[in-house]
């Protein structure tokens, strides 16, 4: 998450918040007093949040009358100081989306959405964002605007192709997959599927009766074709099969 000179990225800081929780703190306004609310999360493959969100929650009818909000992604679990971890506030409009792609993007990482998603008074919302404040540690705190935020790449060929890289490899190559989360990212336990792939990473999970946990490997750079993807899985995988196993 560096630049080429050195200096933080701030954008893709940013970013990999956002990609790598599968939840935040919505943010929204109830007759102009501050109504804040969990929701679970996904995001677009440049990083713009879906949201899936019911017609008769509140936080639905408060963006109905008024679609700004501000979403909080933190990662401050393993800090013995929760205000030493990042987190970003993040401020943008909601729109309803209507993209299948969109929407088979958040059932992957939400396999337990299908049982509500179909209802008549559940929609999709896509974040539009404008603006973002980071805080990725101590000194490094910043407003970020929303050219910076969103992955700018043009990866749509990788997006067409996502469904059927992610078929590939969790019918084809599980073990890769399955070293992936074990051998690079030091998680356990078996049954780790792909259900995610982006220009600045894989998402993985387990299914729930195995744990139910999710994982984030980023890339080194942007992928942004479907050959480019296949060239960094084969590099990962043999690097995890190098590296020690249990």
């Amino acid at each position: 998450m560096t630049a080429p000179d050195g200096t933080l990225d701030r954008g893709a800081a940013a970013r990999r918040l956002i990609r790598g929780r599968d939840r935040a703190a919505l943010a929204t306004s109830l007759a102009g007093w501050p109504y804040v609310s969990l929701v679970i999360t996904a995001c677009d493959s440049d990083a713009s949040p879906l949201l899936l969100l019911s017609d008769l929650a509140q936080h639905a009818r408060n963006l109905a009358a008024d679609p700004r909000l501000s979403l909080l992604f933190e990662d401050t679990g393993e800090h013995a100081d929760p205000l030493a971890g990042p987190r970003l506030s993040l401020l943008g409009r909601t729109e309803k989306c209507g993209d299948p792609r969109a929407a088979a993007r958040f059932a992957a990482g939400h396999p337990a959405s299908a049982q509500y998603a179909g209802f008549a008074d559940f929609h999709l919302y896509r974040v539009t964002i404008e603006r973002g404040h980071l805080v990725a540690g101590f000194g490094r705190i910043a407003w970020i605007e929303a050219g910076e935020l969103r992955c700018s790449a043009d990866a749509s060929a990788l997006a067409a192709a996502e469904a059927e890289i992610i078929a590939h490899m969790n019918r084809d190559h599980l073990a890769a997959v399955e070293h992936y989360a074990q051998r690079l990212l030091g998680r356990h336990g078996t049954g780790w599927q792909m259900t995610g792939i982006d220009p600045e990473g894989i998402d993985l999970r387990r299914p729930m009766e195995v744990g139910g946990e999710t994982a984030r490997l980023d890339f080194a750079a942007p992928v942004l074709t479907p050959a480019m993807a296949r060239r960094v899985l084969v590099e990962l995988a043999q690097t995890a099969r190098e590296a020690p196993g249990d």
